[in-house]
């Protein structure tokens, strides 16, 4: 059964260059995402990293598959030693002098929700409001 992917879409008062260094610059990453070793906005490049609850930590392994330069990131996000596949994408928008950021994460429904309540789209909804709408804000804004 496929679900409706995940969309967030926030409009923050900084210049779209300054959001796509904040998505793509591992260093700036770092302050506001995950804790990255690297990462490259380049198709094919492949990058992992441990999140998640206090209690459980997950290995998330992703690889870039689409990028335009200032408007568009994707890439593919999964778990190691859990089935499932899904896809975090950012668009990039000029609003005047602000930048709108739509995230839509989809392939949700791949993920084994019954067997861990982490893996249920109302999770992911809770990480990314937090992350795009707080932490990238905070971020971008300062």
């Amino acid at each position: 059964m496929k679900t409706d992917p995940f969309v967030i879409e926030r409009t923050f008062s900084a210049a779209p260059a300054k959001v796509w260094e904040a998505i793509t610059d591992t260093k700036k990453m770092k302050q506001w995402y995950f804790n990255l070793e690297a990462f490259k906005p380049e198709v094919g490049f492949k990058f992992q990293f441990l999140a998640g609850s206090d209690t459980k930590k997950y290995l998330h392994i992703c690889k870039v598959t689409e990028v335009e330069e200032g408007k568009k990131l994707t890439y593919s996000w999964c778990y190691d030693n859990y089935p499932g596949q899904s896809w975090v994408k950012f668009e990039l928008f000029e609003a005047g002098t602000d930048t709108r950021v739509k995230l839509t994460h989809s392939g949700l429904e791949s993920f084994p929700s019954k067997d861990d309540p982490n893996f249920a789209k109302e999770s992911f909804a809770a990480g990314w409001t937090e992350i795009i709408g707080k932490n990238l804000k905070n971020f971008v804004e300062q």
